[in-house]
């Protein structure tokens, strides 16, 4: 409790400073009135010519004194920490947003920036792709005489090697010609295989002439000489170390001719591939499916595509 008495308040207010000037001024105007009722008005004296003057700073210092009243009633407003810190965070705000559109400004090119795209090349569009083929280096191409694959194993009485050990030995391809055959041995040559690369082209020699070669001539003799002479030719390939590391053989029917038959020079012999009918192909290799019968047919336009397809590494 506060024990300081209270200052005891006057009830009459004094008059203000505007008032107080008023009354002043109508003092001394009905005194100048009354003095020119009573007499001859005197002569003007400096302070009755200066009395407008007078009155007008009087009035303004009545209202500067009534302003400075005013203004010192006016309590300033009561600034708490709760204030201060929003006034704070507030300012911090403006500063911050002020700093991220700086940075956006910044960044963002303008149009008359040019941007050129930076291709990037795949890594692994950059490698080559490894192949998928074995390094074949040697291949052996045996043309035997007669019709196909077909015909033998519609005789395995008359050829007993071909149906039994060569056909097993290998993957058979019956629906190829012997055109794909020859093709298909220059592509595994070429394509599967690292230098050097090897073709050897082995013929069947043809039906002897006359009677020495009756025995070939009909269809069934035919095939016992074809089966006897790939008997006889496949073992000694496979025995070969260049057959074991990196061969391979191509087996297919062909149309083989004498010099007397082809008007050819004495000694000479043709061995004919077709494309019609089909006389299959044989593949025997430590790179293809043993015993295996298959119904992929050879693309010419795309060879990689078939060896891929019948040889693995």
């Amino acid at each position: 409790m506060n024990n300081t008495p209270e200052t005891q308040k006057s009830p009459f207010r004094s008059p203000s400073a505007r008032v107080t000037a008023a009354l002043a001024a109508a003092m001394l105007g009905v005194g100048v009135a009354a003095g020119a009722a009573i007499g001859p008005a005197p002569t003007p004296s400096q302070a009755a010519s200066n009395l407008p003057l007078l009155l007008t700073t009087l009035a303004r210092s009545a209202a500067a004194r009534e302003a400075q009243a005013a203004a010192a009633s006016v309590q300033p407003p009561t600034i708490t920490p709760e204030a201060t810190s929003a006034h704070k965070r507030h300012r911090r705000k403006r500063k911050n947003s002020s700093a991220e559109e700086a940075t956006s400004a910044a960044s963002t090119p303008t149009a008359s920036e040019t941007t050129t795209p930076t291709t990037t090349t795949p890594q692994h569009a950059a490698t080559t792709k490894a192949t998928k083929l074995p390094a074949v280096t040697h291949v052996w191409l045996i043309e035997l005489a007669g019709t196909s694959f077909a015909a033998a194993s519609g005789q395995p009485a008359a050829a007993p090697y071909i149906d039994t050990e060569a056909i097993a030995a290998g993957t058979l391809l019956s629906g190829w010609s012997g055109l794909d055959g020859g093709a298909f041995a220059n592509d595994a040559a070429l394509l599967a295989s690292e230098p050097p690369q090897l073709l050897d082209t082995i013929v069947q020699p043809p039906c002897p002439e006359g009677a020495a070669g009756a025995s070939c001539a009909t269809e069934t003799g035919a095939l016992t000489a074809a089966d006897e002479f790939l008997k006889t030719t496949v073992p000694t390939i496979t025995a070969t170390a260049a057959f074991r590391e990196r061969g391979l053989i191509v087996v297919t029917f062909a149309s083989v001719g004498s010099a007397t038959a082809t008007s050819l020079p004495a000694g000479a012999a043709t061995a004919t591939l077709t494309s019609q009918p089909p006389a299959g192909v044989l593949l025997i290799s430590p790179f293809v499916a043993v015993g295996a019968k298959s119904a992929a047919t050879f693309d010419p336009t795309s060879p990689k595509q078939s060896l891929e397809k019948l040889l693995r590494r």
